[in-house]
Formats: structure tokens, sequence, C-alpha cells
């Protein structure tokens, strides 16, 4: 178990960032094939939930963090978090082709790691706004005004599924197709990172989990605790303890980042 927590400053008179982490193995898996990463400097967060036999979920989740901090985190050291936001989606995205692209091959080099993948969230967070890309079911959160938003949407068979209207919320919480991606990266030649630019207030809490925590811990559970008066690193570790204490039946990690200060506007996209 791991937990880090730091301060970025982007600019005067703009909003500052606070970032605490913390990943677990839960109660039941022996391993962690999470993966995650900040930089508060760059104001970049990464969190990837890696799938496949052996320990190729391990592998597939750790190249992705490490070929995005290495492509896309260069990118960001040049650039800087008030890039426009289309150059910084396709900076993503040029991250992601390459990580994917390196998932396979090594998946073709090695046949105990054939098949491996990850599920991905990554955060840029800036003086005014957070650019939000993401691949798979491990989502990002925003707590606003004693309102929490989920800001992504799952890419799963279940999500399929509720959209088309051929199950209830209520059927899926019980469904055994719970954990069938439609998006990974590393199964596929191409695969579209999913990105959407949202804007940022003093005091708004952004949280990056696996589903690790969020099929253990509902909605309204993550909002009781995310609006707990207590630093935040305690609040990622009272995330992790409780979805333990709800079974811990997969891996768990989590990204906080909450904004202070004043915000400045920024160019449109």
């Amino acid at each position: 178990m791991v937990t880090i927590a730091a301060t970025s400053s982007t600019a005067a008179s703009t909003l500052t960032w606070d970032y605490a982490s913390l990943t677990d193995s839960g109660r039941v898996r022996a391993n962690n094939e999470d993966a995650i990463a900040f930089d508060a400097a760059l104001g970049l967060t990464i969190l990837a939930d890696g799938m496949g036999g052996y320990n190729g979920g391990e592998v597939a989740s750790g190249m992705s963090i490490a070929l995005l901090q290495a492509s896309f985190g260069r990118w960001l050291a040049h650039s800087g978090p008030s890039a426009h936001p289309r150059a910084m989606r396709r900076a993503m995205q040029a991250g992601v082709d390459e990580a994917n692209q390196a998932i396979l091959e090594a998946g073709v080099a090695n046949v105990q790691l054939q098949g491996m993948g990850t599920t991905l969230v990554v955060a840029v967070f800036g003086p005014s706004r957070a650019i939000v890309g993401h691949i798979g079911d491990s989502r990002c959160y925003r707590l606003r005004e004693e309102q929490l938003h989920l800001l992504t949407r799952d890419h799963s068979l279940l999500q399929e599924q509720l959209d088309a209207g051929a199950i209830t919320p209520e059927q899926a919480a019980q469904s055994p197709h719970r954990n069938l991606v439609t998006r990974a990266l590393g199964i596929e030649r191409h695969v579209e990172l999913e990105m959407h630019e949202h804007d940022a207030l003093p005091g708004d809490l952004f949280l990056l989990c696996s589903d690790g925590l969020s099929e253990m811990v509902s909605d309204a559970q993550i909002f009781t605790l995310l609006s707990r008066d207590i630093g935040l690193s305690e609040k990622a570790t009272l995330l992790v303890a409780t979805a333990n204490d709800n079974g811990g039946r997969d891996n768990i990690s989590v990204v906080l980042a909450r904004a202070n200060g004043a915000a400045a506007p920024e160019a449109a996209d």
C-alpha cells in the first residue's frame, strides 16, 4: 500500500492543485494489476487497471503508465497545462497510440503476455480546467458544491446494455458481466481515447479510480467519503479502506486532485 501527497501551482492568481494517491491489492487478489502516477509540477495524473494471465495485467498497466509519462509527459513539460485543448487532445492520443502499440508488440513477443491489456484514465489539471481521457471502465468523478458528478462513461458491455434499455440499473448491479470492457489499451491495433474538457473551480475535488473502488463502493458512499472534513491523503485512505471493508474483491486505486485559489479564464476550444 502506497500513499503520496503533493501540491502544485500553475500560475499566480490561478488555481493551485493538491494531489494524493493510493493503491492496494484488495482482500482477494495476491497481486496488484493497477498502476498509478501523478506529476504535480505538470498537473498530470494517470491510472491504469491491467488485465491478462500470469503477470500480464501488471505488465500492461505498468507499461501504459511509464510510456505515457515519457511521451505525453515530455510534451506537457514543453507545452504546459495551459496548452490549447485541441493540441493537448492530439498529444494525449499520440501517447496512447504509442503505448497501445508497445503493449501489443510485447504480447506478441512473449506468449505468457498474450491477450494482456489495460483500462486507462488520464487527466491534466490546469489553471482553470481539467482535460480527462479514458479507455475502459476506470472512472473520473468531480465533487462540486455537495454534488458528485461522474465525468466518464464506462466502455463496457454493461453500459451498452443500460444505454439500450436492455437491463435496469437494479439488474446491472447483479449482472455477471460487470467486468467485461468493450475498449482497452493493448487489445486492438487502434484504440480511441475518449476525451472531454471540464471547467474547474476552487473547491472542486476530482477522483480517478479503478473499478476495484467503483464496484465495491456506491456513488452515494463515494460522495459521503469525499465530503468528509479530513485531509486529502486521509480521504484516499478512507476510500480504499471502505472498498476493502465491502469485500475488496479487486485491486483498488484512487488518485485525488483538489483545486484551490481563484480561477482565471482560459481561451475556449
